[in-house]
């Protein structure tokens, strides 16, 4: 007999969290590294990209299964901490303190640490600053935190007081690309979420959201990629993107990797070097942009290697991918070469 299962519902999330990334995101490297106890459930499920989830009658050799890390109760003073190295370096703009589940065992208060170490973990001598100062918390809740962040972070140390569970622990943020450790003469990924690219915007995102298409490796699934709805009006979907360098466009890839009955037909691409306006005006001036990428067919399941027809127009920030008439792309990668204004460094 199957055994039942209750998950937690989906929220809608503030303004600093959409089209932002997780950077506690353990489906794109994010990890917890050490912590002071574990001893209900270990600190990695904490970081799952998947919805919390309750068993009301499963059990482990510890006691009850909690989806997330909890931590035994503290019978000798001091309070319980977690280290996360998050997936990779950005500036982090908010939080989310998930207790979903935890009802009689969450933690009445948390607080968040962070520091810069992009070259090894944190160690003793490590200066961590405060982001976010002690906060109380409620039982099976969100709690949505913004940060006016301005510096950008590798690490996080997680604070609970004293003890208790924590379903998620969920850090919107900017990517941050440090610029100057790269070639400039090299062919780089420009529109990777390593190196900085970011989602402005997009005509539907149903099925899933066009920041998937940064994402490192192939897809490992349909749910792993933009996706539309079926459309049945007339035009076509589109996704406005920002490279995370402004960079000069050599050759396109376009993959549908596990999109069969659902890829577009076809697909192009336009783009501008925009240093003016909002995000919201790119929507409108996007239409107008030049064509980098005349329109090309394309095929289910599929890599797609576009480099003789990509337009040689010079530099480029800002890309609008328009997929015809709608459905499912896995990843796009455009490489190229930075460029830099004359006397700005990389």
């Amino acid at each position: 007999m199957p055994e039942d299962v209750i998950v937690a519902p989906a929220v809608e999330l503030p303004e600093f969290a959409r089209a932002r990334v997780n950077l506690a995101d353990a489906a794109i490297g994010a990890r917890a590294i050490d912590c002071s106890d574990e001893f209900f459930a270990p600190r990695e499920r904490m970081l799952s990209p998947e919805l919390p989830v309750f068993y009301p009658t499963r059990y482990d050799d510890h006691g009850k299964w909690m989806d997330g890390w909890e931590t035994r109760r503290r019978r000798n003073g001091g309070h319980d901490w977690c280290v996360v190295r998050l997936a990779l370096p950005g500036v982090i703009r908010g939080v989310d303190f998930d207790t979903s589940f935890f009802t009689g065992n969450y933690p009445p208060a948390a607080s968040l640490e962070v520091c810069y170490s992009p070259d090894s973990d944190p160690g003793r001598d490590t200066a961590w600053r405060t982001l976010v100062p002690a906060t109380s918390l409620k039982g099976d809740s969100h709690h949505f935190v913004a940060v006016d962040g301005d510096q950008p972070v590798t690490h996080l140390r997680l604070h609970l007081y004293p003890d208790g569970g924590m379903a998620r622990l969920r850090v919107y943020g900017d990517v941050w690309c440090d610029w100057s450790r790269k070639a400039e003469a090299e062919v780089h990924d420009l529109l990777a979420l390593e190196n900085g690219a970011r989602s402005i915007a997009c005509s539907d995102a149903h099925f899933g959201h066009p920041m998937y298409l940064f994402r490192p490796g192939r897809g490992v699934n349909m749910g792993d990629g933009w996706e539309t709805r079926r459309r049945r009006e007339p035009g076509n979907d589109w996704c406005i993107l920002q490279l995370g360098h402004p960079g000069i466009i050599e050759r396109v890839e376009v993959d549908t990797a596990h999109f069969k009955g659902n890829y577009p037909d076809r697909c192009s691409i336009q783009a501008a070097l925009v240093d003016w306006g909002t995000d919201e005006s790119l929507v409108t001036q996007s239409m107008f942009w030049r064509t980098l990428l005349p329109e090309q067919p394309l095929s289910a399941d599929a890599i797609h290697d576009f480099n003789e027809v990509v337009a040689d127009f010079g530099p480029v920030s800002h890309i609008r991918l328009n997929i015809i008439p709608d459905g499912g792309v896995s990843r796009l990668r455009l490489w190229g070469r930075p460029w830099r204004r004359k006397g700005e460094e990389l």
